[in-house]
C-alpha cells in the first residue's frame, strides 16, 4: 500500500478533476492517492468525480490556501471494470 502525492496547486477548474481522473487509472487498489488543490471548486469537484469512479475520499485539509484529498482506489472502483 502506498501513497502517490499528486501536486494540482494553481491548476483551475476543471483540470484538477481531469488530472486525477487520470492518476486514479493507473493507481492500484489499495493504494492512496493524495491530491493538493487550490482552487476553491475542487472541493465540489474531486467529491463528485469519487463517487462516480466508486473510490473512497476524505479532506485532510482544507485552509484559505489549499485543500488536500486522500483518495483511496477500491477494487469496487468502476475504472476497473
Amino acid at each position: 500500500m502506498t501513497t502517490t502525492k499528486l501536486d494540482l496547486t494553481g491548476l483551475k477548474c476543471p483540470l484538477p478533476a481531469l488530472k486525477t481522473r487520470k492518476a486514479l487509472k493507473s493507481t492500484p487498489p489499495g493504494d492512496f492517492l493524495e491530491v493538493h488543490c487550490t482552487d476553491p471548486l475542487s472541493i465540489i469537484d474531486i467529491p463528485n468525480l469519487i463517487r462516480e469512479t466508486g473510490d473512497a475520499v476524505e479532506v485532510v485539509q482544507r485552509d484559505e490556501r489549499k485543500i488536500v484529498f486522500l483518495i483511496e482506489k477500491t477494487d469496487r472502483s468502476i475504472e476497473n471494470h
